[in-house]
């Protein structure tokens, strides 16, 4: 039996940073009594394989380099697999003078009492870029694309930090991808635009713990506090516990998994404490918190 390779194979950018890959079967594939799959294989800018009996796929990818992509027709028949020739295609990178989009992009969210997510990203101007150079942010989630409407400028006018006070990106997600892009124009050349993917939890400044209370019981300090302001529940975090000894200058930072502690002290000396907060368990690692103010227990 010959295997022919899928037809009308056709990459699609359907939203920022995002890829609708198309194909069809080949007219002339038999197909009684075979399983009929495809073999997809991206090439750039991440490379992936993976196989579907669908005849699409939608890829999540920065694209500023371009993007490329091989599509093959499996059949399968009992424990036979044939497989037909690639059938390959690429999108461009879209076009702009090298060295003029921006560099060193970072971007912070963090959660306010009312569950809001806000988004505050910044970056440097291309070393190729003209002083003229206007750059523009949009990020997408999910389905969702805004553009910013809140810069700051750095000395020579040009849009270098963005803020967003309201997203719509969902503090209870995890490991959904926050795309920023970046454009730019400038009356003396074409600025490239670039594109970076973000992990949300990654990215995400964590709150500092609340309510901490701490008092002595005969030789033990006793530390209490509540998980920070998150849709998380409260095994989801980690803490530093930083207890500085006023009176010898010792130091001590204390990785905690619960939300209370004791430990045995010098009751004669006087101590600073502070904490701070991280995802643990249901995400991967944030921004760790600002450390709680401070809070001093013991002799002065």
């Amino acid at each position: 039996v010959q295997v022919f390779p899928p037809v009308n194979f056709t990459l699609t950018v359907s939203s920022l940073a995002q890829v609708l890959l198309h194909w069809e079967p080949n007219p002339n594939q038999e197909q009684k009594n075979y399983t009929i799959r495809y073999d997809v294989k991206i090439l750039s800018p991440v490379p992936e394989e993976y196989d579907t009996k669908k005849t699409y796929s939608i890829r999540t990818a920065a694209l500023h380099n371009g993007f490329s992509a091989h599509v093959r027709t499996l059949l399968l028949h009992n424990d036979l697999q044939m497989k037909s020739d690639w059938v390959k295609e690429n999108l461009p990178p879209p076009p702009g003078a090298p060295g003029t989009s921006v560099t060193n992009l970072s971007c912070v969210i963090r959660i306010t009492v009312s569950s809001a997510v806000s988004l505050h990203c910044s970056w440097l101007p291309g070393q190729g870029a003209p002083e003229d150079t206007k750059y523009f942010l949009f990020y997408r989630y999910e389905t969702y694309t805004e553009e910013c409407q809140d810069y700051i400028k750095d000395k020579w006018n040009r849009n270098t930090e963005c803020r967003f006070s309201v997203t719509h990106i969902d503090p209870e997600e995890v490991d959904k991808l926050v795309v920023i892009h970046i454009n730019g124009s400038s009356k003396y050349t074409a600025i490239k635009p670039f594109q970076q993917l973000f992990n949300q939890n990654a990215i995400e400044k964590v709150n500092v713990p609340r309510n901490v209370t701490v008092f002595l019981e005969q030789n033990d300090l006793l530390a209490m506090w509540e998980k920070p302001i998150s849709p998380f529940p409260k095994e989801c975090f980690e803490y530093e516990f930083y207890l500085f000894n006023l009176k010898s200058g010792n130091k001590q930072i204390l990785k905690i998994s619960s939300n209370d502690f004791r430990l045995q002290i010098d009751v004669t000396s006087r101590y600073s404490i502070q904490i701070r907060a991280n995802h643990h368990i249901c995400c991967i690692r944030g921004f760790w918190s600002d450390w709680s103010e401070i809070i001093y227990v013991g002799k002065n």
